[in-house]
């Protein structure tokens, strides 16, 4: 049962009874239903909107989300350029490193391949931004490889040069008398007339004239294996082990500088022109081996000769004269 509400009327000084009319209780019954259409527009509105609204902590996210996609855009750009870089370093060492030291080439699909095997980036799917980022981490894997690869390579190439010096410091490449000491160049690699027997004979080496006691020296690094008279003919002779297949052999001496073991440099002193064995006149016969096989060497005179100096010896070697042993 509803309350009974009363008022004061203050011209009849007495109580009334309050009575309620039918279009106010309308009224405040369309404004309260009003109202909540109007709150639950409000609701939906905010609802609808409640994705786009961001608090300050997403706001910060949103922030180091947008500074991390930069970073791997810049890292990526930095990548292209180190990529271009090292693939100027890549041809460099296939077409001249490589190629100079007598190396094979490092085949494309071996300086450029891929990882095999597991997924190395299943961890880093599923997020936003999974793809630039695996696909930053596989360039980035890939860059790393390459650049091992040559590094290795390049390691390599450093000892095929230290080989290398090695090589073209042991070959005998220079005169073993000087020029201002020779009387003349008496005899070269051929078919010449020997001295004793006067028959038409393959002559090994090459004879250098010069006074008795004129210095000998090494044409190129290496170990005496040899410094006595022992072998046949060559009188007092040193041989030289220079490795790399090379030996040189002095022969004729008058006397040594060396012994046997001792290790030697190109133009050190190692003995003295003489004409022991089998010779007719002071002189110095010099040969050079090649894996155990007799060369010319009128080829290994570019440490110490000048063109002219060169064309000369190569004239008086070519002539079919007499040789001295």
């Amino acid at each position: 049962m509803s309350k009974v509400k009363y008022y004061y009327d203050s011209e009849t000084l007495s109580y009334r009874k309050i009575e309620k009319k039918k279009g106010r209780r309308l009224g405040i019954f369309l404004l309260s239903l009003l109202g909540m259409v109007l709150s639950g527009f409000v609701l939906l509105l905010i609802y609808i909107n409640l994705p786009y609204i961001e608090t300050p902590k997403e706001k910060a996210l949103t922030r180091e989300l947008t500074n991390a996609q930069l970073q791997m855009n810049l890292i990526n750009k930095k990548m292209d350029h180190a990529t271009e870089v090292l693939e100027e370093i890549e041809n460099r060492d296939n077409n001249i490193y490589r190629v100079y030291f007598e190396a094979n080439p490092i085949p494309e699909e071996q300086r450029k391949a891929g990882f095999g095997g597991i997924n190395r980036y299943k961890e880093l799917e599923g997020f936003d931004n999974s793809k630039l980022i695996i696909s930053t981490s596989k360039r980035l894997d890939i860059l790393t490889k390459r650049i091992v690869v040559q590094s290795k390579s390049l390691d390599e190439v450093a000892l095929l040069a230290e080989e290398k010096e090695k090589l073209l410091e042991a070959i005998p490449a220079i005169q073993p008398v000087n020029n201002e000491d020779l009387t003349r160049m008496a005899s070269g690699f051929g078919y010449r007339n020997d001295p004793f027997t006067k028959a038409r004979k393959f002559h090994f080496g090459m004879d250098f004239t010069a006074p008795r006691g004129t210095p000998v020296y090494a044409s190129g690094d290496g170990k005496v294996t040899r410094a006595d008279n022992t072998a046949s003919g060559y009188g007092n002779h040193i041989r030289i082990d220079h490795g790399y297949g090379y030996e040189s052999l002095y022969a004729h001496l008058y006397k040594y500088n060396v012994r046997s073991g001792n290790r030697v440099k190109r133009g050190d002193l190692i003995g003295f022109v003489g004409s022991t064995g089998r010779s007719e006149a002071p002189h110095l016969h010099y040969e050079i081996f090649k894996d155990g096989e007799r060369i010319n060497p009128i080829n290994f005179y570019y440490g110490n000769l000048s063109p002219e100096e060169f064309t000369n010896m190569l004239r008086a070697s070519q002539q079919e004269n007499q040789s001295l042993d």
